[in-house]
């Protein structure tokens, strides 16, 4: 009898595992990626099935898609008024800015556009006390989404600026994470936000019960704050104090910085918000935008920018085409700031290559991060690059969670994008291009600050940690595309 039932578990889990691995194969995903599933799913019986159908495909379930296509009238109109707008003056850019505008726009249909005013705020008090001061002004409507709303400090405040400006008849939406806010979206502060006006929306929400039907790790990582339609913070901050998030994490206090925005790309800021309020609330786009704070904004500044917001929604790899023909067009100097830094092999192969052809290439990366996985992961591909010659500067002044990369002083991407698979490939993300040499002296300077507190990697000592060692590390880095 127990040899009849044996060999019925191991017929359907053989059945299961061959059918899931015709799935995997004719998704098409990035062969790292299709590789690493058919190995979880045939090296551990049923349990391997199980983890695939949980975290293996992109699904955001029925809902979303109806909404999705509910609200994507109105999104293509606005995409379609920009056309004419679009009036960059490329020549006097860098030459490599205008082929990369055009394969961004080609990905996610968002133009590059002229007459913004960019203010690169690099510490994160600057930040919450010029938010709290746009947020006392407000007029009309305070819209913002975090992934992490974290009690204490600084956050406290903004939370009270928000009532404040409810108070007086403004419009304030709050969207977080429904995982990395759980605590927040639990506790008093949200209910006492709720209670004075503010509407507080969890997006992507998960549990056991949705899990059969939309994928729970697919997060909203997104930063993003727009005030009356007319001013907008974008960056790697979440609402979090520094002083009181992650205190017993040993890593020190997150980095961050964030740039705040005016001009014609707080159009596409609002856009994107709008756009995930409206998949999460259920509110149509239309209803959202009567306020008057859905219209065109006038040229204010000389920065060219191109607002890209990624995820699972767009093709796999969208973000990830735009990252690597930056790369690949670098001619003098590529620096990039990343806290998670687990690349896929196409990005490992670019950032070799600009290294070999004569590109001084610098990754800024935090000599200690909060996930000890991640951490092994990003030690293993370390030495190829610093074989290749890129140099590794590992920053001891916290967990640098600035997300950053400025190419030959000529344009720069920033925004909440991560150097590792989840942000490339499952997060809702947000990340500017911007094309103005006087943003991208700034950043280079803010990247510059960081190496001053950094110690960089020397490859004949990393080359004499022990064999264990290496086979930790070149485990975690087989899981890479999994993380």
């Amino acid at each position: 009898m127990i040899h009849w039932i044996g060999e019925i578990i191991f017929s359907t889990d053989l059945l299961i595992s061959l059918g899931l691995a015709v799935r995997i194969i004719m998704r098409r995903r990035p062969v790292g990626v299709s590789l690493a599933w058919l190995t979880v799913v045939f090296i551990f019986p049923l349990a391997g099935s199980a983890v695939y159908l949980t975290f293996g495909e992109l699904r955001l379930g029925r809902r979303r898609a109806v909404w999705a296509e509910r609200i994507r009238q109105p999104v293509d109109r606005w995409l379609r008024s920009l056309q004419s707008r679009k009036t960059v003056d490329w020549a006097a850019q860098g030459p490599e800015c205008e082929p990369l505008a055009k394969l961004t726009e080609a990905t996610f249909q968002v133009p590059a556009l002229p007459g913004n005013r960019l203010q690169l705020i690099p510490e994160t008090d600057g930040v919450f006390r010029a938010l709290i001061a746009d947020i006392d002004a407000a007029r009309r409507s305070c819209q913002m989404v975090f992934y992490i709303w974290h009690m204490g400090g600084w956050a406290d405040e903004v939370a009270a600026a928000l009532l404040r400006a409810a108070a007086r008849g403004v419009t304030c939406r709050v969207l977080v994470d429904a995982v990395g806010s759980r605590s927040f979206l639990r506790g008093p502060l949200a209910a006492k936000l709720r209670a004075g006006g503010v509407q507080v929306a969890a997006a992507l929400p998960g549990g056991l019960l949705r899990a059969a039907f939309v994928r729970f790790d697919l997060r909203m990582h997104r930063k993003i704050v727009v005030i009356d339609g007319e001013l907008a913070y974008t960056g790697s901050l979440n609402m979090v104090d520094p002083r009181y998030f992650k205190q017993d994490a040993g890593v020190g206090q997150w980095v961050d910085a964030m740039v705040r925005v005016q001009g014609p790309a707080v159009e596409g800021l609002l856009s994107t918000f709008l756009g995930d309020w409206a998949l999460e609330a259920g509110e149509g786009v239309e209803h959202l935008t009567a306020s008057g704070d859905y219209h065109p904004l006038a040229e204010c500044g000389p920065s060219v920018v191109q607002v890209a917001p990624s995820g699972p929604i767009e093709s796999s790899d969208a973000i990830l085409r735009s990252l690597l023909m930056a790369i690949y067009s670098a001619r003098r100097e590529l620096i990039l700031t990343t806290p998670y830094f687990v690349p896929d092999e196409s990005l490992v192969a670019a950032l070799m290559s600009a290294a070999q052809r004569g590109v001084e290439v610098t990754l800024i990366v935090p000599g200690r991060v909060d996930s000890r996985l991640v951490r092994l992961a990003s030690q293993a591909f370390k030495g190829d690059l610093l074989g290749a010659g890129v140099r590794v500067a590992q920053f001891h002044g916290g967990l640098l969670h600035t997300k950053s990369i400025t190419v030959d002083g000529e344009f720069a991407f920033f925004g909440s994008l991560n150097l590792d698979p989840r942000s490339l490939y499952l997060n809702f993300e947000i990340t500017l291009l911007v094309y103005d040499r006087g943003f991208a002296a700034d950043l280079r300077q803010l990247q510059q600050s960081y190496l001053e507190d950094c110690e960089f990697m020397d490859l004949p000592q990393w080359q004499t940690r022990s064999g264990l060692q290496r086979l930790k590390e070149n485990t975690a880095r087989l899981l890479g595309p999994l993380l």
